[in-house]
């Protein structure tokens, strides 16, 4: 199966050797967004809650850079430094998306690049 990789110039352009997504088939994998604002470049603010949602705009605009939308998301990954902060990921969360809901994991990590308050992947499944 072809892997072909997903560009929009909606979300940050990838600052290292990978791309945004990489569709395979049915199946996109969605790599980490994190927030950034996608025409400069830079971490949008220090408040967590507007790291988080602008993490979901990239994100969003990945998926429909790839011809799907949050609906076709199965699996996400949110990767916090503070995991006092999960509540905000889910209150976020809730305004993107609707039931069912993806599979999610939360991983309290050490440290993220640039210094993000989060950092989240997933996997979307684009049906034919």
């Amino acid at each position: 199966m072809a892997r072909t990789p997903v560009v929009t110039e909606n979300a940050p352009g990838a600052i290292g050797a990978y791309s945004q997504a990489v569709k395979c088939g049915p199946t996109v994998y969605l790599s980490g967004q994190i927030p950034l604002d996608p025409v400069t470049m830079e971490v949008v603010s220090d408040d967590p809650r507007k790291q988080v949602e602008q993490v979901f705009t990239n994100l969003k605009a990945v998926c429909e850079a790839a011809g799907g939308s949050f609906a076709d998301v199965v699996k996400l990954n949110v990767y916090l430094p503070d995991l006092s902060h999960f509540p905000i990921v889910n209150e976020v969360m809730g305004q993107h998306f609707d039931e069912p809901y993806p599979a999610r994991a939360a991983i309290g990590v050490s440290a993220l690049p640039k210094d993000v308050a989060v950092e989240v992947e997933g996997i979307m499944h684009i049906e034919s």
